[in-house]
């Protein structure tokens, strides 16, 4: 059995800083800062647990208004020149791990976590 797969993705590179999107962001971990958690959590026998959060940059809500322009070859008929606006983030948008970022935050220090 094949599966086929698709996913949209905004034209990010043809944006602005300051015309299309206030800031962009990618949160990284330094290399050195996971070995030392790591090491202290082997230490202390502290278990580890990893997590990964399928469609991420998809749950994040734009801040500002983003609109794109439909798919190639899924233009309706009936709505040629119709654009659709955004309201959470879109993967190739130069904003949205900012935005993922932002949600994640809220969640967690709603938990009880702090930065």
């Amino acid at each position: 059995v094949i599966r086929n797969k698709a996913r949209l993705v905004a034209k990010g590179y043809a944006q602005e800083e300051g015309i299309d999107f206030e800031e962009s962001f990618a949160s990284v971990a330094r290399l050195e800062a996971v070995w030392i958690f790591i090491a202290y959590a082997a230490h202390k026998s502290f278990p580890i647990y990893q997590m990964d959060v399928k469609t991420a940059f998809l749950n994040g809500p734009l801040k500002e208004e983003v609109y794109v322009v439909q798919p190639d070859g899924f233009v309706g008929p009936n709505h040629l020149e119709k654009v659709y606006r955004l309201r959470k983030a879109l993967y190739g948008l130069k904003q949205a791990p900012r935005a993922w970022y932002d949600e994640l935050s809220k969640f967690l220090t709603s938990k009880g976590f702090t930065k």
